[in-house]
């Protein structure tokens, strides 16, 4: 396959896939993901927008030096002191990258007040600015498929000529259809001066559940790098999503002949991961990655599928990192067992970590009859969100319903020190809740309550997750057990964990600042 069919991949869940609300990473959680990115054949990584807070800066900056393979890609408005910022956070990289960007739109425009010569003459000059730092320099006008079609090329060309050696074209809210998409890339390949000489890169939102189709089109048109996020995560409906786009390409290879440096079967284990540090779980019906999306209820279906696979799936489990094991795992079940089926489920973990799941799971298959796989995923991400560091730790709970009212005894360890009280509530959950408000009392609003159950059955466990808000903080905390009520004590004292390191990290590095603040 020749270099003109490889379509470079650049992710940018660590930048706008974090901008989700709720959707915020710590420090280390940032490094992981941009680990297993690159171990999985990311082309570039889209580390962050160095310029917005202290704890971004230091995030790329560290992602930066870490990278092995990607390209490490920082974002920058069209403002001097925001691509030094972000030059000072990537230039630590093997393979650096400044992405500057600015709204063309007529309404973009019409927010920092530019008329259409100013805001070329901003392009010209932090573009310029940008290539006299770095020799990988991506340009992108904001919102351009809401932009005039002549005013468009020239500010390609101006991007163009300053030095930008990608121009990506995103479509910022979602409002484009395939036919358009691709016509764009076209417009631009062929009426501006110079667009041979550099790539074209396509991001699209899924506002109008569109973007994969969107980004496809863009890529028969000519774009030849595709901006996309793990589980499609990003602000309103999301981002294109990496798993769909690079399946696409490889199970559609006939129409679509177009290579990836992307190892598919890495794709379950990152998406899992995400999901987790996120906060946002995965749907079961989404494609590629969802629950349901290899399993087969209808008779009809299951008996194709018996008789031959390929009659209801085009493509294997195997293919994204879902290996078939005749491994069942029981209160028999060994160190070794578990070692094996947590390589299987994609999990490389160390001896300590073993040893705590371990734990884990020998408490939980002693009250379940059967451990299914999704238990120990449920397994693997509790004990990674729930640890014996944190600041508040549940140690004891006993709750009593009854039709005469709710009430809750808990014990916690508070930095150290234990304390236990007795409160009463509207239910049980509610009940805990205000018995762990008494024990560290907080102003943070609950903005999410959800459960849902794990597997099948009466004894299966429940993963709650809890959202959180104070001061414009969002944070998230997730914990699975069969106890339910003990899994949603867990998940809002991890929240409140995850409040307080947030609480620190923004006394340290002061407000966030806006896209469009100069």
């Amino acid at each position: 396959m020749s270099d003109k069919n490889r379509v470079v991949i650049f992710d940018t869940t660590l930048r706008d896939g974090e901008q989700s609300p709720g959707a915020t990473m710590s420090h280390e959680e940032k490094l992981e993901i941009a680990s297993l990115l690159d171990e999985m054949g990311v082309d570039i990584i889209e580390a962050g927008f160095p310029i917005a807070s202290e704890g971004d800066f230091a995030a790329v900056s560290a992602i930066a030096r870490q990278a092995r393979n990607a390209v490490v890609c920082g974002l920058a408005r069209a403002q001097i002191p925001d691509i030094d910022r972000c030059w000072e956070a990537v230039r630590h990289a093997k393979r650096p990258r400044i992405h500057t960007f600015i709204g063309t739109s007529p309404l973009h425009r019409a927010i920092p007040n530019l008329d259409m010569d100013q805001m070329a003459e901003r392009i010209e000059q932090t573009v310029t600015h940008a290539r006299n730092l770095c020799d990988n320099v991506q340009w992108s006008p904001m919102d351009a498929t809401r932009t005039e079609h002549d005013y468009l090329c020239r500010v390609v060309e101006i991007a163009i000529r300053a030095g930008a050696t990608t121009i990506n074209i995103p479509d910022t809210v979602g409002y484009t259809a395939p036919r358009e998409s691709a016509a764009l890339i076209r417009m631009l390949l062929e009426r501006v001066p110079g667009a041979d000489t550099v790539v074209f890169a396509t991001h699209c939102h899924n506002d109008l559940g569109m973007a994969t189709a969107n980004a496809l089109a863009a890529v028969e048109a000519g774009a030849r790098q595709i901006e996309c996020t793990i589980n499609g995560l990003g602000e309103r409906a999301g981002n294109t999503a990496l798993e769909e786009v690079v399946m696409a390409l490889k199970v559609r290879h006939d129409i679509m002949p177009f290579d990836t440096g992307i190892d598919t079967t890495k794709i379950i284990g990152i998406s899992r991961r995400v999901a987790q540090v996120s906060g946002f779980p995965v749907q079961f019906n989404k494609a590629i990655v969802g629950k349901n999306a290899f399993l087969h209820e209808s008779g009809i279906h299951q008996d194709g599928v018996l008789k031959n696979v390929e009659t209801f799936e085009i493509m294997r489990p195997a293919d994204i990192g879902l290996n078939e094991t005749n491994i069942a795992m029981g209160k028999h079940s060994g160190r070794a067992a578990l070692r094996a089926k947590l390589s299987d489920l994609g999990y490389d973990v160390g001896d300590n970590q073993l040893k705590d799941i371990f734990v884990r799971f020998k408490a939980l298959a002693d009250r379940k009859k059967e451990v299914y796989d999704e238990d120990i995923v449920a397994l693997v991400q509790d004990a990674s969100a729930n640890t014996g560091d944190d600041f508040l730790q549940v140690k004891h709970l006993r709750v009593v319903c009854g039709s005469d009212g709710q009430s809750a005894d808990l014990t916690m360890i508070v930095d150290g020190q234990e304390k236990t009280v007795h409160a009463t509530g509207d239910g049980p959950v509610d009940a805990c809740f205000r018995a762990v408000k008494q024990i560290f009392p907080h102003t943070a609003m609950l903005k999410l309550y959800q459960v849902h159950a794990v597997t099948e059955g009466t004894d299966a466990q429940a993963t709650v997750s809890v959202r959180m808000e104070e001061d414009g903080r969002i944070v998230n905390g997730q914990a699975s057990d069969t106890d339910t009520i003990l899994a949603s004590v867990k998940a809002y004292v991890g929240a409140l964990n995850h409040l307080i390191v947030r609480r620190t990290r923004a006394g340290r590095d002061g407000k966030e600042i806006s896209m469009y603040s100069h």
